[in-house]
Parts: C-alpha cells; structure tokens; sequence
C-alpha cells in the first residue's frame, strides 16, 4: 500500500470517527430537547387540567372532554387522569391508554413531579394540591410529530456522513497527493543521481519544513559522497602514477643487469639502488595506509586524552636518534605551569604522524637542518609552529602543497613524494583543528597548528 493511500485512509478514518461522533452528539441532543419539550407540554396539560376541573371555578367533566376533544393544540392520543388521595379516580379523558397501580401514585406523591414511557407513550404525574386534598394527576400522548422530526434529522445526519466520507476520500487522496509531490520529485531526482553525475543535487524550495531539511540533508550528504569520490579518483590516478615510477625503474634496472655481465661490485651497487627504491616504495605504502586512515570518519578513530608537551619532547629525542643531523630547538611556553594546558583529546598515533611529517619537513628543506618548534596556548586552543629557514614556497601553491602527491616547485632536488602534508592536514582536521603556512625569503616558512583543547 502506498504512502499516499494510507495517509488517505487515516485521514478519512480520523475524521470520519469525530463526524460520527459529532452527528450521534447532536442526535441525542435532539432527542433530549424532544423528550424535555414534550414533557414540559404534558406538564402543562396536567396542570391546566387541575385548574379547570379541581379549582374554585371549575367546569364539569363533560364540558371539559368537549372542549378537550376540540382544542387545536391537543396532543396525539391524549390522556389524562386524576385520582384523589384515597387512589380513587375522580377524572379520566376516556380514552383508556394507560393503566395505573397505587405503587406509581404512592411514587408521583412522594416525588411530586414523576416522568417516564411506556412503549412510545410519554408519561407524566404531578402532585396537584387543591384547597381541600392533594390529587394526583397524569397526562400522557405520543410525540408523533416530534419522534417523527428527531427520525428524520437522524437520516439527514447519516446521509450527511455518508457523503461527507466520499468527499474526504477524495480530498484526502487529493491534498495527500499534493503533500507528497515533493518526495515524489525527490525520487525522480534520486533515480537520476548515479556515480557519474553526483553534482545533481535536489530541489530544496523556499520553506522550512521537514522535507525542505531532509532535502538540504541529502544534498550535504551528496556533497560529501561527491568529495569523497573525487578524492578516491585523485588518490588512485596520483598513487598509480607515483608506483609505477619506482618499479619502472626497479624492473629496469633488473633487466639491465640480467642481461649484462657485471662485475660483483656493480651487481652490489645494482642491488643497492634496488633497495633504495624499494625502500622508497615501503615508506610510500606506510603513507598510503596512514592517509587511508587519517580518511575516516573520527567517530571511528579511538580518542584518549594526549599530553602535547609530552609528545613533542619524544619526537625531539627520536629525531636526535634517527637524524642525528637535524637539530629540533622546542620552546614550551613557561608562562602555562599546569600540565592540563596541553592536554587534548585526540588520538596520539595520529598526532606523533602529523607532528613528526612537520619536524621532518623543515628539517629537510632547511639548509642547516635546523627547526624551531614553539608551543603555547591560545584561549581554549593550543598553538604549534614549526619555522625553518629553508626555500621559499610560492605563493600560489601554499594551498596546493596540502594535496595528495602534491609537492612545491621547491621541493625539486629532495627525497619525498608528496604524501607527508597532506597526511598531516588530514589529521589536523580530523581532530578538529587548523593549519596553515607562510612563506616569504626574509622569514622563511612557517607552519601554524592550531588544536582545541
């Protein structure tokens, strides 16, 4: 069953239930205002008839029959009866319709006023006190004409809600199926979304609605799927390029030295540029994985609290241990004397990558390989810098130089393979930070981190 069917079925059965409970509201409002009415009447009947037959001047028994019989306002089926205190009938109209037992008078004494039905005849008894005794009267008809009206409107309200749930069918599928065209234009959209065209996005419309939010949601999430294809694409065609250079170059020189006969020493150095190139390889695998990780949603990266001061003094000590040539000069700011100052959360395997990518950066480039490394606080965030004196990156590719296999103009000459910066750019986002550089001949290059705490 579709959406739009369903909506119109619990619309119509909503509102078809508080109809029918509103018609059955006011039939039986009728019904009481009928009843009340019709006994006020025989109320007055019986009153009128104590007046006129037990007053001071009062009129004979047959003179009041006649005028009863001929009075245009008599009630259909009329009766009336009055009995004294001794339950002895003093008055009877004649007709005989109703039959009497001391238990009812002993009941319309006691309540004064007694109202109930027979059949379809409506009752009433009155206690009617004369100067002399206390009689009982009772008058009773058939509300023909007002049972009739009451019947009658109950039809008109069933014959109503019959035609009001065929028009709220129709209404309901009509405005259900106009609440539904934009979901429906979403599908069409949706179907004509593929891989190769994730720039379509849907229409969003001028409302703020649920489906106007679910609409920019979608189109967010395009965007995203579309970023994430075009950096799959960008990795693929760029990681495709930078392996087959190494292994060219790796079976080239196997070939050659298949084919030639060299000497032991030759074969050695053969060997060794080998290995050089398939060392190369191995740290440009261990960088692909490490930017394939750095890719992922945090949500799935584990976070624990990480003492940045802590780090960065074993990055220090690790380069003096494997770049013994590098000189890193740290400056903690002394002015932050409580340890939580440099304490985020964060994934500390990550961090050691991105920071180390920095300190060997400007180590590489620097012509003295030296580094200066400052960490200081900033508000709720903490600042690092990185500054060498090395060559100058130009001006348009200091966003560039973040790409994957992306490297600058000066970095022609050195080893690398334009993995490191964007690994690093990636981490600094994941954990909800910043980095940026500037580069100029009198300051050198500068690379500013800044992490929340």
């Amino acid at each position: 069953m579709s959406l739009r069917t369903r909506l119109t079925l619990l619309f119509t059965a909503i509102v078809s239930v508080l109809l029918a409970l509103f018609c059955g509201l006011l039939y039986k409002l009728a019904e009481q205002y009928r009843e009340r009415q019709f006994q006020e009447r025989l109320q007055a009947e019986a009153t009128t008839a104590g007046h006129l037959l037990l007053g001071q001047e009062r009129m004979g028994p047959s003179l009041y029959k006649l005028l009863d019989r001929n009075h245009l306002t008599v009630l259909p089926d009329e009766e009336i009866i009055i009995y004294n205190a001794q339950n002895q009938l003093v008055y009877e109209s004649g007709t005989d319709y109703l039959k009497l037992t001391s238990e009812t008078l002993n009941r319309i004494r006691q309540g004064r006023r007694v109202a109930w039905q027979e059949a379809n005849r409506e009752i009433v008894g009155i206690l009617f006190t004369d100067y002399r005794q206390p009689f009982v009267i009772v008058a009773s008809a058939i509300d023909t004409f007002g049972v009739r009206t009451v019947a009658n409107l109950g039809q008109l309200l069933g014959i109503g809600w019959c035609v009001m749930i065929g028009l709220l069918l129709l209404a309901g599928r009509f405005f259900a199926g106009r609440t539904l065209q934009p979901i429906n234009q979403i599908n069409r959209q949706i179907d004509a979304i593929t891989a190769s065209n994730l720039s379509l996005r849907l229409p969003e419309g001028s409302h703020t609605d649920e489906l106007t939010q679910l609409a920019q949601r979608f189109n967010r999430m395009l965007t995203r799927l579309e970023e994430a294809f075009r950096v799959q694409r960008s990795f693929v065609s760029s990681a495709s390029h930078e392996l087959r250079t190494p292994l060219t170059a790796i079976t080239g020189q196997l070939e050659v030295s298949l084919l030639a006969d060299d000497e032991p020493d030759e074969l050695r150095a053969t060997l060794r540029s080998v290995l050089d190139d398939v060392r190369g390889l191995n740290r440009m695998a261990n960088g692909l994985l490490a930017l394939a990780s750095a890719s992922m949603d945090a949500s799935a990266v584990p976070m624990a609290p990480v003492q940045l001061d802590t780090l960065l003094t074993q990055i220090q000590q690790e380069f003096r241990r494997i770049q013994p040539n590098y000189t890193i000069h740290l400056h903690i700011d002394s002015s932050a004397t409580n340890p939580a100052d440099w304490q985020l959360t964060g994934s500390e395997t990550l961090l050691r990558t991105a920071f180390f990518n920095l300190l060997d950066n400007g180590g590489k480039f620097s012509p003295d390989h030296t580094v200066s490394v400052h960490l200081t606080t900033q508000g709720a965030a903490v600042q690092l810098t990185v500054h060498n004196t090395g060559s100058v990156i130009d001006a348009d590719q200091l966003t560039t130089i973040f790409s994957p296999f992306q490297r600058g103009r000066n970095a022609s000459g050195y080893p690398g393979n334009g993995i490191g910066l964007a690994l690093t750019e990636r981490i600094i986002r994941l954990h909800q930070g910043q980095i940026q550089v500037d580069s100029s001949a009198e300051a050198g290059t500068t690379f500013t981190v800044t992490l929340p705490r």
